[in-house]
């Protein structure tokens, strides 16, 4: 690549005012010298600058002008040194600064963490909240907050914890509404990836945005809302007082090789292709599968077709697997291999195992993944091949195609990202996100201030709902109920059918006490009635699902290898036992949290009090703390090793997890090393990522 004549392409491009092509020709010139490990001459940083990309610039070799304009716009962003931000990410935190509230569309490599913890660290805010769409991205985003601020906040991320004078907490909106009635006063609202608060893009979870919005929002000094790939925001409430910024703003490059045209549709072509690619492409790669089942073919070709790793860490972590889960299972085949997987329904714990050794250079070197990969964490890297068009059962639309490819290329690591299509692209279209209030939420209307506009529709079935529902508890009594945030649904017409159910049959709903045995033979009748409500939502047939419960509720005292060897019988494996599980923990407890708190209210006269039952479903029965720290990335089976040994008592259901964070830190992982004698060294490598998440952890009172 001759320097000067591409430094003479981008210049042109300038002035012609094409800038994004010009920003593009640049990118590929400094992975050229890089690639060459060459200096950048003087003109290549000027015209760094003059694309706005200020963080390229190479102030050695740069001029005076050039190095004062890479000074000027560094910032704090919570770490040691402070660092320089591009164009588009100052313009944004100055008009956080300013107190501006902002709706942002912004391109993946964009950077967006950045502005996020500079304005933090600047302004130095009392109250933040930041919802984020996953269990995962929550503790990526606990990790970095807790690395740059612990020592000045109380960083929240799980329930029932007590507020600090300062915090920061950040939820999926699931968990933020139970702090709706604790906050007082918001400094800034943050939702990440707020586009999903449209059914459009998130039909099951999208009330439950909305929900925490409306409720945040009126507390909130300032709001800032991410998203990618946004052309238009139509007018609506819940952004009203926004501005809304498109910015096209890229970092890297993305390089498309659109072999779909050779493949033809062809099967076996593809899946020669995509050998071919992995052989010839050794850097980092993620391979969209788009279904659990494309994931198995996919799974199943690499095990076929490549031979296992020498990485000494990597075959401790497939015996590892094979140990605690099963032995039987396909994706210790496919870590032996330098592969991994990623989707919605692996533990937590694993999925943040496997991303932090996909991060890592003699870690895994291949990730499949459906569209969890997009929304649950932020990596990145430096190939991304498409296997399948489509996100479930459903055509991928061009929105999540960008959203994908975007996972291409990183700042300063990968300056082109190389995307391998291996069926159609969507066409290409511009995105508007539209943002309605959903009949879900109508049972809350009164809660909102200023109250959301209606349809007459909607106002119909509000009157005819309020009425029911206060004939059944009594209005004054249902009012305080919604004003207490007390359901966990927020789905007017599914508390309607619960509280219908219990008026019109309260002797039967009085055998809801049988929850609260030991015995879970006595569970059957209450749970086959209480999973009738929601007939579709289970994944799985209802005896089946009601088996599950049972057996999963030996969760502690029996290892998972046991739990699935007792699944056998309901044909039940590994994968359906994570789905399964995160089910019983986020609908079926939310489900009985209402039921409960209706029945109380109907029931009056014989105090059933289900609580004890929920909370077991709410953690998988497992102990609170364990089932917590599993977030942090401390998995049960190491957790239950270090209990044996009566360290710490992890069981304990009075001791708030932040203190039990800080009991561990006090013992440190040397002790635990030392003390604990079956720990394996895979054990120890996750314990180390353990203790590096909770970095500078802290007690505020």
């Amino acid at each position: 690549m001759d320097v000067f004549e591409s430094c003479h392409k981008v210049n042109d491009l300038l002035n012609q005012s094409s800038f994004v092509e010009a920003r593009n020709k640049l990118i590929q010139l400094l992975d050229f010298l890089g690639r060459e490990e060459l200096d950048y001459p003087e003109l290549v940083n000027h015209l760094i600058r003059q694309t706005g990309l200020f963080p390229y610039i190479q102030p050695e070799t740069a001029s005076w002008q050039d190095r004062f304009i890479y000074e000027s716009f560094k910032v704090d962003v919570g770490d040691k040194e402070p660092i320089t931000l591009h164009r588009d990410q100052s313009m944004l935190l100055k008009k956080l600064l300013d107190g501006e509230s902002l709706a942002v569309s912004a391109p993946t490599s964009f950077g967006k963490s950045f502005v996020v913890d500079s304005f933090i660290s600047i302004r130095k805010p009392k109250n933040v909240v930041i919802i984020v769409p996953t269990i995962a991205l929550t503790d990526e985003t606990r990790r970095r907050m807790q690395r740059k601020f612990a020592g000045d906040y109380k960083i929240i991320t799980t329930t029932d914890v007590e507020l600090a004078e300062k915090n920061i907490l950040i939820f999926p909106q699931e968990r933020a509404i139970s702090y709706v009635s604790q906050i007082k006063e918001l400094d800034i609202l943050i939702v990440d990836e707020f586009y999903k608060a449209s059914p459009k893009f998130d039909r099951e979870r999208s009330p439950a945005l909305l929900r925490a919005i409306l409720h945040l929002a009126e507390k909130a000094k300032q709001r800032y809302f991410l998203a990618p790939n946004i052309s238009d925001l139509d007018d609506n409430q819940f952004t009203k007082g926004m501005t809304f910024l498109k910015l096209d703003f890229n970092t890297v490059y993305l390089k498309r090789h659109n072999l779909f045209k050779d493949i033809q549709g062809d099967e076996t072509l593809k899946s020669k292709a995509l050998i071919e690619i992995l052989n010839k492409n050794r850097g980092k790669t993620l391979i969209y599968a788009g279904t659990y089942s494309s994931i198995e073919k996919v799974s199943q070709l690499v095990i076929e077709n490549f031979s296992p790793t020498t990485s000494k860490r990597l075959l401790q972590f497939q015996e590892w697997l094979k140990k605690n889960y099963d032995p039987n299972w396909n994706l210790p085949s496919l870590v032996k291999r330098g592969f991994g997987i990623h989707n919605g329904q692996l533990h937590r714990s694993l999925s943040q195992i496997q991303v932090k050794l996909f991060e890592e250079h003699d870690g895994l070197d291949r990730l499949i993944s459906t569209s969890s990969i997009i929304e649950g964490v932020n990596t990145s890297s430096e190939n991304v091949v498409i296997w399948l068009n489509k996100k479930g059962r459903s055509r991928l639309d061009d929105f999540t195609y960008k959203n994908i490819i975007g996972r291409g290329g990183r700042m300063f690591k990968h300056f082109i990202g190389q995307i391998f299509v291996l069926e159609p692209p969507p066409p290409d279209g511009a995105t508007q996100l539209t943002l309605e209030f959903p009949d879900e939420l109508i049972c809350e209307v009164d809660q909102y201030h200023p109250k959301p506009e209606l349809t007459k529709e909607q106002l119909a079935k509000i009157i005819a709902y309020k009425e029911e529902m206060g004939g059944i508890i009594g209005s004054e009594r249902f009012q305080e109920i919604q004003e207490e945030e007390q359901f966990q649904n927020g789905d007017s017409n599914l508390i309607l059918d619960i509280s219908r159910s219990i008026s019109r049959n309260p002797e039967i709903w009085s055998n809801l006490s049988s929850l609260n045995s030991e015995n879970p033979s006595y569970w059957d009748n209450m749970l086959y009635r209480i999973i009738k409500f929601r007939p579709g939502n289970w994944g799985i047939e209802h005896n089946k699902f009601v088996s599950f419960i049972k057996i999963l509720s030996g969760n502690w005292k029996n290892s998972i290898p046991e739990l699935l060897k007792k699944l056998d019988e309901q044909d039940i494996g590994v994968n359906d036992f994570f789905k399964l599980e995160r089910v019983v923990t986020f609908d079926l407890a939310a489900l009985l949290n209402d039921i409960n708190m209706i029945q109380k209210e109907i029931i009056k006269s014989r105090r059933i009090d289900i609580s004890p039952f929920i909370t077991k479903c709410a953690h998988a029965f497992l102990p609170r703390n364990v089932f917590q720290l599993e977030e942090y990335g401390l998995p049960r089976m190491i957790s239950k090793k270090i209990q044996s040994y009566n360290l710490i008592d992890l069981s304990d259901h009075e001791t708030p997890l932040h203190q039990i964070i800080s009991n561990i830190k006090r013992i440190g992982k040397e002790e635990i090393f030392e003390k604990v004698t079956t720990l394996d060294n895979f054990d120890k490598y996750i314990i180390n990522f353990f203790f590096e998440g909770i970095f500078d952890q802290t007690i505020k009172q």
